[in-house]
């Protein structure tokens, strides 16, 4: 359920588990095992909150039982509130503020996670390599780490990129 709310955007019933992720032989064991002591299905609420930990909320279904497609709605409601409350009960603090990156910083990050060279990413933005370099520096010095892979998981982690930014730009309409 875990791997699956890191891919889902809202709720998912355990019977779409394979549309997220794929299982592995210990996953169907687990499942197994739900479905021997009487926990058929579930409905898993994800929730997921820019440059903090994700969470989720589980709905779990007895025997000869169905969420009704109506009710989906008020389990994201419950999920979303319940996952709320957790968070203020375990005394998350607020999230600490984030480094700010320029808009060509952003942009240099952006097409080398894209996978692109500091000399490819000159010749799309029009400006010199020696120019993006310092642009990849001065962001992985805002952020303090020390290599692109890095700087790109922390770019994605804060929401500064997305996941859509980086693999939906090339599919052919």
């Amino acid at each position: 359920m875990r791997r699956a709310g890191e891919r889902a955007l809202t709720g998912f019933s355990w019977h779409e588990l394979e549309h997220y992720v794929p299982l592995t032989r210990g996953d169907r064991q687990m499942l197994a095992v739900g479905r021997e002591n009487g926990l058929v299905d579930g409905y898993t609420v994800p929730r997921h909150l820019v440059g903090e930990a994700s969470g989720t909320c589980t709905f779990v279904i007895r025997h000869e039982r169905d969420l009704p497609p109506d009710m989906r709605h008020c389990a994201e409601i419950v999920g979303a509130t319940a996952l709320a409350a957790a968070r203020r009960i375990s005394g998350a603090r607020p999230v600490d503020p984030r480094p700010v990156l320029s808009e060509r910083q952003r942009e240099c990050v952006l097409w080398s996670a894209r996978g692109k060279t500091a000399g490819e990413i000159a010749a799309i933005l029009g400006i010199s390599e020696e120019t993006v370099t310092q642009h990849l520096k001065n962001a992985r010095e805002r952020y303090d780490v020390h290599g692109r892979q890095m700087l790109v998981l922390c770019a994605m982690f804060d929401g500064v990129i997305g996941f859509s930014d980086v693999f939906d730009w090339w599919k052919p309409g």
